[in-house]
């Protein structure tokens, strides 16, 4: 495949996580830092600012696992899907675009909340919080968080039944929370749902 390098032989590389699909960082690469990359599944790119090449997360530890590498319809951006160790931004920010353009309203739902709040249950069960709902499911034990789910199912019956469209959204997220409880609890990540979901996708 021949890539469209620009006139400093140098072509934008774009890096997503590869769980989430948030946009991490914005970098560039010559030709050897896209075969380095390739050889070795690990980010490098080269530095404007330095004139010399260099590996994502070396010398900081925050490094990238390439999973996947696409590239655009004009061949002259690469795509890196990749699983981030610790912050992408040198700010220590998760990511590089964490400051927003006002637009007047704000979407209202996040694209990677499902991520999120199975992390935000695995933190609670490996970190204690007094009080927490999270924490009585885990006390309690496995089947507490199935009876949980099991009535959740219930009353998702109960919502389409009834044709009442907020309240079945509410019921749904409840029994997707007590899922990603049990899925911590079992110690599965989410990405094993998606694996079979893929296979699904793929089989249809």
């Amino acid at each position: 495949m021949e890539f469209k390098f620009n006139e400093d032989g140098l072509i934008p590389a774009v890096v997503q996580d590869y769980r989430t699909g948030e946009v991490l960082m914005l970098a560039y690469m010559n030709e050897e830092a896209l075969q380095k990359t390739k050889e070795t599944k690990s980010s490098w790119f080269f530095s404007r600012n330095r004139h010399e090449l260099w590996n994502k997360g070396a010398t900081s530890g925050n490094t990238q696992t390439v999973k996947k590498m696409s590239y655009d319809c004009d061949q002259d951006t690469i795509l890196l899907q990749v699983e981030q160790k610790g912050v992408a931004c040198h700010t220590g920010e998760r990511s590089c675009f964490y400051r927003d353009i006002e637009l007047g309203e704000e979407p209202s739902f996040r694209r990677d909340v499902v991520h999120q709040v199975y992390d935000a249950i695995v933190d609670r069960r490996d970190n204690r919080k007094e009080g927490s709902y999270t924490n009585y499911l885990f006390d309690e034990g496995i089947d507490k968080i199935l009876k949980k789910i099991g009535e959740e199912s219930g009353e998702i019956i109960i919502g389409a039944k009834n044709n009442d469209d907020e309240n079945l959204s509410m019921e749904i997220a409840d029994l997707t929370y007590h899922i990603l409880v049990l899925l911590a609890e079992k110690d599965l990540p989410v990405e094993r749902v998606k694996e079979e979901l893929t296979k699904r996708l793929k089989g249809d």
